[in-house]
């Protein structure tokens, strides 16, 4: 599409574009080292029309990182309300970072290294603990040590790999990396209840 075409989009996808090129020159780049122009170039457009949507760089990152943490979010609650929970942690994560793989890396490889971000980054991490020590307390008990430790565990095994299957895995096999990511968990969990 081009430039010219970009720009008459309607507000809400041209700022979806924005975002997506944004999370693509953030995740190359580094924060520092990636200037407005360049997020205009990944997205296709004039570094005016970024500026008529954020007002700074540091506006536009955080919405990056905000679009994906409500996007988990969503996903996770709307595969909570289901009868099947199994995998829905490994599943959440993947369907969203395979809609968004570079911003799905800014929230949870990039921006706890960046000084502006790394509370937010935190924040985000203190959610996903919340939501696997929710899922793990049945199992583990009231053990607060365990508890912590177990749920710590989890969401760094989840993201790790998440990660690690966009850049190494075949996206037709998803399933398979769901169920083994799953399997693996469960092998844990169940040796840590022991």
């Amino acid at each position: 599409m081009s430039s010219e075409a970009r720009v008459l989009l309607p507000r809400a996808e041209r700022q979806e574009t924005i975002l997506r090129g944004a999370a693509q020159a953030f995740a190359r780049s580094g924060y520092a080292a990636t200037s407005m122009e360049d997020v205009a170039a990944a997205a296709g457009i004039t570094k005016l029309i970024v500026y008529r949507h954020f007002d700074s760089k540091e506006d536009l990152y955080r919405a990056v990182l905000e679009r994906v943490s409500d996007r988990l979010a969503d996903e996770f609650l709307t595969r909570m309300s289901r009868a099947d929970r199994r995998g829905i942690g490994a599943r959440s994560m993947l369907v969203v970072a395979r809609e968004d793989p570079d911003g799905f890396s800014l929230l949870f490889r990039h921006a706890v290294r960046e000084p502006q971000f790394a509370a937010y980054a935190h924040s985000h991490r203190e959610r996903a603990l919340l939501a696997s020590r929710t899922l793990l307390q049945p199992v583990l008990g009231h053990d607060r040590k365990l508890l912590t430790w177990g749920t710590e565990t989890v969401v760094s095994y989840m993201v790790e790999a998440v990660l690690n299957w966009l850049e190494l895995g075949d996206p037709a096999r998803d399933d398979e990396m769901v169920e083994l990511t799953t399997s693996g968990l469960h092998a844990l969990v169940q040796a840590w209840r022991a």
